[in-house]
């Protein structure tokens, strides 16, 4: 098993960043397969498995925004986030990856995004990958 950290610049409250290529680095030269997963340590971001295609991301972003409004919400007395908690909490903080002759084994289309519901911010994904 391995682990490797990187950190990722966002530049709005609620944007996609494509971070397929940084989990990708973080495989093992010598892992041939296995697993890799990414994990964002946050709780107002998540990641998910998706294409990434700007009409999309723009979509992906509109239907967060429409499932979940901006206020209303209990937790806002506190620090005024409850939405990108409850975004977050909808898309789940990590992705797994099967790894296979040494590369993430991702369909034509697939890419994994990190799904910024707070920013902008500085965000740390870790990347653990074990083999079989």
């Amino acid at each position: 098993m391995a682990r490797e950290t990187f950190s990722v610049e966002t530049d709005a409250r609620l944007t996609t960043v494509d971070v397929t290529d940084r989990i990708a680095a973080a495989v093992p030269a010598d892992l041939e397969s296995g697993t890799a997963t990414g994990f964002v340590e946050h709780t107002t971001a998540g990641l998910i498995v998706q294409e990434n295609e700007s009409r999309l991301r723009g979509d992906l972003e509109s239907s967060l925004r429409e499932l979940v409004p901006d206020e209303g919400h209990a937790h806002d007395q506190l620090d005024g986030n409850a939405d990108s908690h409850l975004r977050a909490a909808l898309l789940g903080p990590d992705v797994t990856i099967p790894v296979e002759d040494g590369e993430l084994a991702l369909g034509t289309w697939q890419s994994v995004l990190l799904v910024e519901c707070d920013g902008p911010r500085t965000r740390t994904v870790s990347v653990t990958t074990v083999g079989e």
